[in-house]
C-alpha cells in the first residue's frame, strides 16, 4: 500500500487534526511543515503531490505509539529506513494496545477471517519459518474494520 493513502486512512480513523499529525512525526524527531502535510493528502496526479516516504511514515507511526501509549522507558526507538506491510500493521496493532483476539473480530468487521496461528505468522520474524508477508488486502481490511470500529 502507499504511505500516503494509509496516512489518509490513519488520520480519518483516528480523527487527527494538521496539527495533531504534525506533533506525531515530531515526536519521533521528524519535522515536517504544514505545507509539506497539504502535499502528502494531495492526489497523485497533483504536481504538488509528495510521496511520504519510508523513513518519515516510520517516523509518524513510531510517534502514533507514543502518541497512544506514553514515552517509553529505555532508548527511543530507531525510525526504519524501509517498511513492510507487516511493520505498519504491528505499529499500529501496538499503538492501540490490541491483542490478538482483538486484531481478529477488526478484521471479521472489514469481513477477513484469520485464525490466530495466520495473525501470529504477519508479527513473526523476517527469518523465522513461519513468517509470512503481510498483503495489501490485509492490512486494508485491518485499517477497514478500524474505521468501522471507531464509527
Amino acid at each position: 500500500m502507499i504511505n500516503n493513502d494509509i496516512l489518509r486512512r490513519i488520520r480519518t480513523i483516528f480523527d487527527l487534526t494538521d496539527e495533531k499529525i504534525i506533533t506525531t512525526f515530531a515526536l519521533s524527531q521528524c519535522e515536517i511543515s504544514a505545507d509539506q502535510l497539504a502535499n502528502f493528502f494531495k492526489e497523485k496526479d497533483d504536481s504538488e503531490y509528495q510521496a511520504i516516504e519510508d523513513v518519515q511514515f516510520s517516523s509518524f507511526l513510531n510517534g502514533l505509539i507514543t502518541a497512544q501509549r506514553g514515552p517509553s522507558e529505555g532508548p527511543e526507538r530507531e525510525n526504519e529506513q524501509e517498511l513492510t506491510n507487516n511493520m505498519i500493521f504491528n505499529k499500529v496493532k501496538i499503538a492501540l494496545s490490541l491483542k490478538a483476539e482483538e486484531v481478529i473480530s477488526i478484521l471479521e468487521l472489514a469481513e477477513l477471517s484469520l485464525d490466530k496461528h495466520e495473525l501470529s505468522a504477519l508479527f513473526r520474524n523476517v527469518s523465522n519459518k513461519h513468517y509470512k508477508n503481510c498483503s495489501d488486502e490485509v492490512l486494508s481490511a485491518f485499517l477497514k474494520g478500524l474505521k468501522i470500529k471507531a464509527q
